[in-house]
């Protein structure tokens, strides 16, 4: 009877593992399979093409790519300063929300929430055209205040996709927080209000180091984020081609080798450089993250 109820109770995970199989662990498959081959031509490429085993050697060329390594670093240092300023933001917000009533609290969440349930292509859309010299409000807004800026400048679009991304997600890593924040004992607050201690010395002492794991948690997510960022830098480059490259980001080099260089072997390749890539940063993260928190 127990292992009958046991196999009931795995019946249930079947519609996860067939999705797992069939969207995740096949198509991954797949790519590390075809960046084991190269299409070549024969001659002067009048002849017809054939597909060739080539081993690793796609993923040589990829390491020693200079603008995939520098899309990479490009990205990673843009992480670095986004990331953080958009937790924070998180964070304060998530401290507001907790230090106010539930029901004043569930109103602005819900408020909050708003531009993260905005698809991300339109919202970069929306952002591009307030960006606009020509149909935008911020330009003559500057100028009001006396500020020449161009949102579309080399020293101003990777600014100004930042706060695209801020904007769209510090309601999703706010919610994360600010739930972690509700697990919290009230009874804490109270023993450390009766000795005296402001809000912001509860703030700092006692709700911060509790919601540790979840600012773990949305760094972590942003990161894998971060590093895969395609619609925003495509749709700038729509705009302002002369800023926003074809190698803007790693996602757009492989989507060019791909569709538009037709080279699939070699964008599977870099696809799966990227997945490992992505899968160390985030193992190195969170090894140095717990080892901070023991």
């Amino acid at each position: 009877m127990i292992r009958s109820q046991r196999w009931k109770g795995a019946a249930f995970t079947v519609p996860f593992q067939l999705g797992f199989v069939f969207l995740y662990l096949l198509p991954i498959g797949y790519a590390v399979y075809q960046s084991l081959f190269l299409e070549k031509s024969s001659g002067l490429g009048l002849g017809g093409a054939t597909t060739e085993f080539v081993g690793l050697d796609n993923y040589g060329k990829g390491l020693t790519d200079s603008a995939f390594m520098t899309s990479i670093l490009r990205v990673v240092l843009f992480a670095c300063v986004q990331i953080p300023f958009m937790l924070l933001i998180s964070l304060l917000l998530a401290l507001l929300l907790d230090a106010v009533t539930a029901k004043v609290a569930g109103r602005f969440r819900i408020l909050l929430l708003v531009p993260y349930m905005i698809p991300g292509v339109v919202a970069a859309i929306v952002w591009i055209n307030l960006y606009s010299p020509a149909v935008g409000p911020l330009t003559p807004l500057g100028e009001l205040f006396g500020f020449d800026w161009n949102f579309f400048s080399p020293s101003m679009v990777w600014p100004a996709i930042g706060n695209l991304l801020t904007w769209h997600g510090i309601g999703y890593n706010m919610v994360i927080i600010y739930a972690a924040l509700q697990g919290v004992p009230r009874e804490l607050f109270e023993a450390a209000r009766l000795d005296g201690a402001s809000e912001l010395r509860i703030a700092l002492s006692i709700k911060i180091p509790f919601v540790r794991g979840a600012l773990v948690l949305t760094a972590l997510l942003s990161i894998i984020q971060m590093l895969q960022i395609f619609n925003e830098p495509a749709l700038f480059r729509n705009v302002t081609p002369e800023t926003v490259s074809d190698s803007f980001t790693p996602i757009m080099i492989i989507y060019n080798q791909a569709f538009n260089a037709a080279n699939y072997h070699y964008a599977a390749a870099l696809s799966v450089l990227l997945a490992l890539i992505l899968g160390v940063a985030s193992f190195l993260f969170y090894r140095l993250t717990s080892r901070e928190a023991d």
